[in-house]
């Protein structure tokens, strides 16, 4: 049952000895780690591709002949259509497996990524990221329950600061191509779509000589075992759990867009203008802005596994509330400074902020959606607040075109301001909707029935009764207490006669 407004506590105790965080990690399989690694390769590929446009924003300036602000519109427009392939390969990976939709979502963003580096208009350049975002929206929900699912619940802490931090080394990975491969070859920006193209392709490869996720396996064999062979009415039974999900858990989806509204802003503000804000208000060179770039994703990295691996004892919500504190802390060092030193140090401390409460949601989003819609439910939420956040860049390069300030004698945005401002705002905002929410810590959703199984929409509808081992120590805990109230009752009786 989800219950809001809970206070902020440690997650419990487990009754069962755990084993370490090493014991763990060397008893994983091969297949386990092949899994969790085409999951964060899938979310590192969603990456590159995406900031593709972030880095190149100067380049396509002059390519088109046209201002920041225009430029911008393609960064919005594939937020905006990223909700779209959220609901069409998360419904697809629910209903249909976690193998086929990946294969194909991964070649299409691809294709689209390739035909990007071929447009010689703007507005063909902007109809493809268009068309890109409904392949980039679907990755995330994806490549989270592939990565997920398949581990021990005592790794999904750590494993989901690492799953999300693909997003900051896909940032990395292409600041590091725009800095050394663009420059030195002819075709300058398109190089980096083309490479970009190349590595989701060779995911989508890795992705498609693997097998089904056990996990996924699990529940279609137990939902096959109760005579539901037939495609036509697991199709039935799917809609009907989705019904009655949604009917059980709106409040629940509304909270969850709202929460991914304040993070995707807070992570779109710190990011999409970061180059652009020091080449034109700190008056950088586009390989300083780079190699700043690549030291605040350093701290993002090592932020999201540090995070991530807290989170497991600290629970979720406290240390998202912790990162995101940390990261207004050091707002002014992300803008106050003018040299290169201190500026990087800003990058690194705020982006390990950011991205060390982001490495929580991959694995709180998961525990908290409805177990069987897994890839679905948290897939959405993110991109339905990725759509609400869209106009992040826009937002930012409107302010600095209105708040001016002077470098080296001249006029030029105040995008420092503009970000110190957006940034707080936001940071203030992830905070409350944090706070006010649910937490599902270490849930079991591997052990629970598939969408398209009878009953599987209901929260505790676990495969052949399987109940997990914290619900069942509830359930002792319960029973022996009723078992002391009814010795105490008939104790009192006893002395009454």
């Amino acid at each position: 049952m989800t219950i809001f407004f809970a206070p902020l506590r440690l997650p419990p105790r487990s009754t069962e000895k755990q084993e370490s965080i090493v014991r763990l990690l060397l008893d994983l399989t091969p297949l386990q780690w092949a899994f969790f690694f085409v999951g964060w390769l899938a979310w590192t590929c969603d990456a590159i591709d995406f900031f593709s446009v972030s880095l190149s924003v100067p380049a396509l300036s002059k390519q088109f002949e046209r201002d920041t602000t225009h430029i911008t519109q393609a960064i919005t427009l594939t937020l905006l259509f990223r909700s779209v392939g959220a609901v069409l390969f998360g419904v697809f990976s629910d209903r249909f497996g976690r193998k086929w939709p990946l294969v194909f979502n991964l070649m299409l963003v691809a294709v689209l990524e390739l035909g990007a580096g071929f447009v010689n208009t703007f507005r063909e350049f902007l109809a493809l990221r268009s068309l890109f975002g409904i392949g980039m929206g679907g990755i995330w929900g994806l490549a989270a329950s592939t990565a997920l699912e398949n581990l021990p619940v005592g790794l999904r802490g750590i494993a989901s600061g690492f799953l999300q931090q693909g997003y900051a080394v896909g940032y990395l990975l292409a600041a590091v191509i725009s800095l050394e491969l663009v420059p030195e070859v002819r075709p300058g920006w398109r190089a980096l779509f083309w490479t970009g193209a190349g590595i989701s392709a060779f995911g989508a490869l890795l992705r498609a000589v693997l097998p089904e996720s056990a996990a996924f396996e699990k529940a279609r064999n137990a939902a096959e075992a109760h005579g539901f062979v037939s495609e036509k009415e697991k199709t039935r039974i799917f809609l009907h759990e989705t019904k009655e999900m949604l009917k059980k858990h709106w409040l629940l989806c509304i909270y969850s867009v709202l929460l991914m509204t304040g993070f995707n802003f807070l992570s779109h503000g710190s990011q999409d203008l970061y180059p652009t804000y020091l080449q034109k208000t700190k008056g950088f060179s586009a390989h300083s802005a780079t190699i700043a770039t690549i030291i605040g994703n350093c701290g993002a990295v090592s932020g999201g596994v540090v995070a991530g691996f807290f989170s497991q004892y600290l629970g979720r919500r406290i240390t998202i509330v912790a990162c995101v504190l940390l990261t207004a802390v050091f707002i002014p060092l992300w803008i106050i400074p003018n040299d290169f030193h201190g500026l990087a140090a800003g990058a690194f401390c705020v982006q390990f902020g950011v991205q060390g409460a982001w490495g929580v949601i991959p694995i709180h989003l998961t525990e908290m959606a409805p177990p069987a819609f897994r890839a679905t439910f948290p897939g959405v939420a993110y991109q339905l607040g990725n759509m609400v956040s869209s106009a992040s860049a826009q937002i930012e390069a409107t302010g600095g075109a209105h708040l001016k300030t002077t470098h080296d004698g001249k006029e030029v945005p105040d995008y420092a301001k503009v970000q110190g401002i957006f940034i707080g705002v936001i940071a203030a905002f992830v905070i409350f909707i944090t706070v006010i929410g649910p937490e599902n810590h270490s849930s079991s959703f591997e052990l629970h029935k598939a969408a398209f199984d009878a009953g599987g929409g209901s929260d505790e509808a676990y495969i052949d009764d399987a109940v997990p081992a914290r619900h069942a120590d509830l359930e002792a805990s319960d029973n022996e207490k009723a078992t002391e109230e009814r010795l105490s009752t008939d104790n009192e009786k006893e002395a009454q006669q």
